[in-house]
């Protein structure tokens, strides 16, 4: 019915994705954006709006608020009052947003890694601090994660930094916002109940704001498990503590529309969500014509394509687990999103850098650095079947064939 194989020349418009190897021969598996063709609805609602001819400023349709909230209520069981709701041009706005909006100068933002960029840049950007507290890694494999409670406590009972000078009464250093990442992009997991809950209590103990980045939470792979928002948590837990967040989403990565500058913010609290709006006020520009009109159209009529998605995409996460599987590199077999994060230590202790290895023979990964994890890379399997299994066919010849000239590759010299 949907058309997940066709491969598309996208060069043609410019697409990041690819252009960052224009004239080379490498597929590229990077940034997180699908080379399938957006849904047939959406394709059409946005036609409709060309045809008439005029992409002047445009404000959010009628309905569409109304459209967000029956969505959430119906996918989420979480009532969202209209009211809550802040349009965006884009997520990675968002997260500098909620840091501007929750912390004063020099304030702290602890965020987990590995992570998605942003995560980690936006404090500084924003002019204040990093508590960067790295996932527990667990079990033989270097892919497998959980949250580190035991560090998150110890970092909130750390004196101030020794180079910032004390003044009586200064709360300059004091932690104020977490930036969650649920589901989490690179890792690809959906954290438990359990580790929501506790880390309810963890934010409730220590009087903290949460920006909890939800764009990937329509792409669960697993479609008998629900998403559970991190403010529906915290609501449950006690109603006072909704007030201190802040859940970014969009649809730019389920219906592939991020090219169309739209997202939102749900901020409950009246009076963080006048200063969210106060830091957007001459720095952000309003979302873009097309991405109203097609976001309407995808919380309308777009879930039929979403469900044929989610099983390609589930076909392609499992042929990716097996050929890494047969590479012997360890990696994750995500429960959400459609990126794969391969431990790739011990290659790189012999190559250098493995991203770069990996371009130089032909397949275009990120790398782990980036998200505060070297030696690792991440790969974006949300392309067309034939596609992926030459980028994958690239990938098992090289290391093959270094294999021959170089000792083992093995998890354990990691």
């Amino acid at each position: 019915m949907f058309d997940f194989t066709t491969v598309h020349d996208r060069r043609r418009w410019s697409a990041t994705k690819w252009v960052k190897y224009r004239d080379q021969e490498v597929i590229p598996l990077w940034i997180a954006d699908m080379d399938f063709a957006v849904a047939p609805p959406i394709q059409a609602a946005v036609a409709a709006q060309v045809a008439h001819g005029n992409f002047g400023y445009m404000s959010a349709p009628h309905g569409l608020r109304q459209l967000l909230v029956e969505d959430h209520r119906r996918r989420y069981s979480w009532e969202v009052d209209p009211a809550w709701i802040v349009w965006l041009s884009g997520l990675v706005l968002g997260i500098n947003l909620a840091v501007k909006a929750c912390c004063a100068a020099q304030e702290k933002v602890i965020s987990f890694s590995p992570v998605y960029p942003p995560f980690l840049k936006a404090p500084g950007l924003q002019g204040r601090g990093l508590v960067e507290v790295p996932l527990k890694r667990i079990g033989v494999v270097g892919t497998d994660y959980v949250i580190d409670f035991d560090r998150l406590e110890a970092v909130m009972s750390e004196p101030p930094d020794a180079t910032t000078p004390a003044v009586p009464g200064d709360a300059s250093t004091a932690t104020r916002l977490l930036l969650l990442c649920h589901p989490h992009n690179p890792i690809g997991r959906l954290f438990t109940r359990a580790e929501l809950d506790r880390l309810a209590a963890f934010c409730e103990r220590h009087d903290l704001y949460v920006c909890s980045d939800e764009v990937h939470c329509d792409l669960i792979l697993d479609e008998k498990v629900p998403h559970l928002p991190f403010a529906r948590v915290m609501a449950e837990r006690s109603p006072a503590l909704l007030q201190r967040t802040i859940t970014l989403n969009g649809q730019g990565k389920t219906y592939n529309i991020a090219g169309l500058g739209i997202a939102w913010a749900i901020i409950p609290d009246a009076g963080l969500r006048t200063r969210f709006k106060v830091a957007m006020q001459g720095l952000v520009p309003d979302a873009c014509c097309f991405g109203f009109t097609a976001a309407q159209a995808a919380f309308a009529e777009g879930e039929p394509w979403r469900l044929a998605l989610l099983a390609q995409l589930r076909s392609n996460r499992d042929l990716v687990s097996a050929a890494l599987d047969r590479m012997q590199l360890p990696h994750s077999h995500p429960e959400a999103t459609y990126l794969t994060w391969i431990d790739a230590r011990a290659l790189a202790e012999q190559v250098g850098n493995a991203a770069t290895w990996f371009e130089e023979h032909g397949v275009g990964l990120s790398d782990g650095a980036d998200f505060g994890q070297p030696g690792y890379v991440r790969l974006n399997f949300a392309t067309p079947p034939r596609l992926l299994q030459e980028a994958l066919a690239r990938m098992e010849s090289a290391l093959a064939r270094y294999r021959q000239a170089a000792p083992p590759i093995t998890a354990e010299s990691a």
